[in-house]
């Protein structure tokens, strides 16, 4: 017996409010009544539609009665409102689970639906917060690691801008900066820190566009002066005094900060935690914000080096698939596609890397654009559900 979306493993639905329908057709979700109203359960595509009733926010899923593995989910649904999501229904005994926020009775089972028919597919066996532990423990170990290397490199950095050696400065920013860069899903760990470090002058349109649940680099940008204001700090405040003629004289302070601010990260990870959510979540948004902000040139301040960073995003998603592998090798069928996806895109990338030297996007020809966009277009789309597989939940039968 399965639930399956048409276009992804796991069906969930559309951000927007479902458009009217017969109340006789609505399937009720809260405290009091989850699950109550399928009044026509059935075989084949077909569209459910859900309404909270109750006053907390709901997140329903369609799932197995007897063993819990999830077919649909529709999050968030809010208080009064209804939402749908379109299904194709094979034989098997379900059942709606209401996960409600702020409620004593935050988790409830609805009454079991037996459809008779023939199964369809395997559904999705739900990640529990346990699965997710012994991964997020492999990350936390790979941040560390990757911070211990960005102090001192960064501390290489600060010694060459400190002897007035221009050009290894330069050489030494990139190799800093990529260091950071590849650790994409700590981030929202890092709190204060990602301003600190890789915040931005300006706000551009792409970074108004991001997804809210992960801030777009430096979610300080916007700051009245641009890039003479004292508040731009960090990585992208360096390169843009290496690769605008400052004397290094004057860029001694930044760079000083930078490093006093990278240690002061290093000394403060031990007491972070990188959230559960965040490891499912960010092997999507990582590279996200790669084509919104590297593959736009958006984040470039006189370096060039924008696909390079691309490169180090793709090393800080593989790292996720990594420790995500025993999750979701027996739940995403989809799996080895993304690594393909990953292989051709970087492959994309690398060969815009000759003699040392990265081409500046600003001069990339119309085809070689073309080929990074859609490609990285597509590989977003195999990634998209993961977010949902690795999702936490409490689950009972």
């Amino acid at each position: 017996m399965a639930i399956v979306a048409a276009a992804s493993i796991l069906a969930v639905s559309s951000c927007g409010h479902a458009p009217a329908v017969d109340s006789q057709h609505i399937i009720q979700v809260s405290e009091n009544a989850c699950g109550t109203g399928w009044n026509d359960p059935h075989t084949g595509q077909q569209t459910l539609y859900f309404r909270n009733t109750g006053s907390n926010p709901t997140t329903v899923d369609l799932i197995d009665a007897n063993t819990g593995v999830v077919y649909a989910e529709v999050p968030n649904i809010g208080s009064n409102t209804t939402r749908s999501t379109r299904v194709n229904v094979g034989g098997g005994t379900f059942a709606i689970r209401c996960a409600m926020e702020g409620s004593d009775n935050a988790l409830i089972n609805g009454p079991k639906i037996t459809i008779p028919g023939a199964p369809i597919a395997a559904a999705i066996p739900p990640v529990t917060a346990e699965d997710l532990y012994e991964p997020d423990k492999h990350y936390t170990d790979y941040v560390a690691a990757g911070l211990t290397g960005l102090a001192a490199d960064t501390d290489v950095l600060r010694a060459a801008v400190d002897r007035g050696d221009a050009a290894a400065a330069r050489t030494a920013w990139l190799t800093a900066h990529l260091d950071y860069e590849r650790l994409g899903a700590a981030y929202d760990a890092f709190g204060d820190f990602d301003d600190k470090l890789d915040g931005r002058a300006v706000t551009t349109a792409a970074a108004s566009e991001g997804p809210a649940e992960l801030p777009p680099p430096g979610a300080a940008a916007g700051l009245p002066g641009g890039t003479t204001n004292p508040q731009f700090t960090g990585f992208h405040r360096v390169e843009y005094g290496l690769w605008h003629g400052e004397p290094l004289t004057s860029l001694a302070g930044p760079a000083d900060r930078l490093g006093d601010d990278v240690h002061a990260l290093v000394a403060a990870f031990p007491t972070m935690q990188v959230p559960l959510l965040d490891l499912g979540l960010r092997t999507h948004e990582i590279l996200e914000n790669t084509l919104q902000f590297e593959l736009t040139s958006d984040a470039d301040y006189g370096s060039d080096t924008t696909l390079a960073t691309a490169t180090a995003n793709i090393a800080g998603t593989r790292e996720l698939l990594t420790v995500l592998d025993p999750v979701l090798r027996t739940r995403y069928p989809q799996l080895p596609r993304v690594t393909a996806w990953l292989d051709r895109f970087e492959s994309l990338l690398n060969a815009q890397h000759t003699n040392g030297t990265w081409t500046p996007v600003a001069v990339l020809s119309t085809p070689d654009r073309q080929r990074l966009n859609g490609t990285l277009s597509q590989l977003l789309e195999y990634l998209a559900p993961i977010a949902t597989i690795c999702t936490p939940r409490k689950t009972f039968h």
